[in-house]
């Protein structure tokens, strides 16, 4: 009569476990290794969202196939091979480090019960098979915390679309909460000030220092996409912070791909016009990844380096992005913190 397959099995608390609270740090995700096969996978899935590719599905379903999956895989698995480490792809790594290190920090500062929880939006572990564990662990009230401090629909969007069709297939879906974003959060900003600080202090001070957001088509802005507003509201809290004139912290986009105008300036064309405009030595921060990745590592530290050095430039230092560090993981705790007031055992008195 009813479809009753259709929804998950019985959560932990109709199995008797205490209702319990978690905290979900969703990532972009990372192929399992650097093979043109695994690249080939990861990149279905993720090209395959119209969240990230907002064309006609029947057009794009063409190019992405008869296309895109046939040339790109190989030239992407190049690039993860030169980041990839013994312990496996970065971007995992050090958002395991970081969920774990922000649990260690909640258990010891909240009342609890509180579980802290990593899925991937692309890849594993997934965020569908996360939740149904959390559910199957007793869990009923749900924050969700995408690890992308400013908006867009391609991204923190489409980790609630995930979030949401995974909540249809559940008879019993838990509260749920969602951090939209986190671009002006007073942690994170001043955490990736005191970052650069410490740079600064290790390696000496670039005559420039340049903020690459990862970039978006200049379209989804035109439909009413917050990012670029966003992205431009950390960069002048960052100014203010560091104090910093205009040319001395300058903003640009990476990671465009296909034909159709995206965000400019872009970083690629900027590192390479700095140095004729003499700027000799640049530092570089990426504030819109939380941990350090493919985009990071190989597009900015590696490719990017080259790019600022074959156009005369002489030195180009990666800052390093939060990932684990103490800052951060405070930051994060205090910001879920916040999220959590009102739901039991988390009330006004119980921030860290």
């Amino acid at each position: 009569m009813f479809a009753a397959s259709r929804y998950a099995g019985l959560s932990g608390l109709a199995q008797g476990l205490p209702p319990t609270t978690a905290v979900l740090l969703v990532n972009l995700g990372t192929p399992v290794a650097p093979t043109t096969t695994d690249v080939r996978r990861y990149l279905g899935e993720f090209l395959a969202d119209p969240r990230v590719v907002e064309s006609p599905r029947w057009l794009w379903w063409l190019i992405l196939h008869g296309l895109i999956l046939r040339r790109r895989p190989q030239h992407s698995a190049r690039a993860y091979a030169r980041i990839w480490t013994q312990q496996g792809s970065p971007l995992l790594i050090h958002s395991e480090a970081l969920t774990k290190a922000l649990d260690v920090h909640l258990q010891q500062h909240t009342p609890g019960p509180l579980r802290i929880a990593l899925a991937m939006r692309y890849g594993q572990p997934s965020i569908s098979k996360t939740m149904l564990e959390l559910q199957h662990q007793g869990v009923r009230r749900l924050l969700l915390l995408p690890l992308y401090p400013q908006y867009s629909a391609s991204s923190t969007g489409s980790v609630i679309d995930a979030v949401g069709a995974t909540l249809q297939s559940m008879r019993w879906p838990p509260e749920l909460r969602i951090i939209n974003d986190y671009h002006l959060d007073t942690g994170y900003l001043d955490a990736l000030a005191a970052s650069v600080r410490r740079h600064w202090h290790e390696h000496g001070r670039g005559e420039c220092l340049l903020l690459s957001f990862h970039g978006l088509p200049k379209s989804y802005i035109q439909a009413g996409d917050p990012y670029l507003s966003q992205c431009q509201a950390t960069a002048q809290a960052l100014r203010e912070r560091l104090q910093l004139t205009g040319q001395e912290l300058r903003v640009s986009f990476q990671s465009r791909v296909g034909r159709q105008p995206w965000l400019t300036p872009y970083t690629d064309h900027t590192l390479a016009a700095l140095p004729g405009q003499g700027v000799r030595r640049i530092d570089v921060l990426c504030p819109g990844f939380a941990v350090d990745c493919l985009e990071t590592l190989e597009e900015i530290a590696l490719r990017g380096r080259d790019t600022f050095l074959a156009a005369g430039g002489e030195e180009l230092h990666y800052i390093p992005a939060l990932n684990a560090h103490p800052s951060h993981v405070q930051a994060l705790a205090d910001l879920a913190l916040r999220h959590l007031q009102g739901w039991p055992n988390f009330g006004a008195g119980h921030l860290c």
